[in-house]
């Protein structure tokens, strides 16, 4: 049997901490009486160790010896990262990626358009240097330009599942 105690000033001497440290506990729910009342200590000792938070209190392990300092430590990470993600947003390194999608739209967009008017303002140019019909050097330069498109388009076509997420984000910019 483990040993109990009725006191929490009785319970705070044998843990080796003050008694307003035991009351504070208690009241976050750190630490629980039994049922009759009286306090055990070793479980009071072992709930207070698990949940110290390291460099505040004298029961706290080593900060990579407890599930929760690890937890903390985690946190903070993820609170350095969140910041370090608000700040580029704010510095305009991030861009949101229905952005970034529209833009690249537009830009193949413009460049197919420039690709597929290119034949007709050249051809006439590139019959002239060769002695040939221009409109067969325009009929050959547009099967051409179609087909580099087609193959362009099979190239740069993402998979299916790619996507498949839906996980919208942010994506480095510049």
């Amino acid at each position: 049997m483990s040993e109990r105690t009725p006191s929490a000033r009785e319970l705070a001497r044998r843990i080796g901490i003050s008694h307003t440290a035991i009351q504070k506990a208690e009241r976050a729910g750190r630490i629980v009486r039994e049922p009759d009342g009286t306090w055990d200590v070793a479980k009071a000792r072992r709930h207070l160790t698990e949940t110290a938070l390291p460099g505040r209190s004298p029961l706290a392990p080593p900060a990579e010896a407890s599930p929760f300092a690890r937890l903390k430590v985690a946190l903070l990470a993820l609170n350095v990262e969140s910041r370090r993600l608000a700040l580029d947003r704010e510095k305009g390194r991030l861009m949101d990626l229905a952005v970034v999608d529209a833009r690249v739209d537009e830009i193949a967009g413009a460049m197919r358009d420039t690709l597929l008017n290119w034949p007709a303002r050249v051809s006439g140019l590139i019959a002239a240097d060769i002695g040939v019909d221009p409109h067969l050097v325009q009929t050959v330069l547009q099967q051409h330009i179609g087909d580099l498109l087609t193959e362009a388009a099979d190239r740069f076509d993402p998979p299916e599942d790619v996507f498949a997420s839906g996980d919208a984000g942010a994506v480095p910019g510049s």
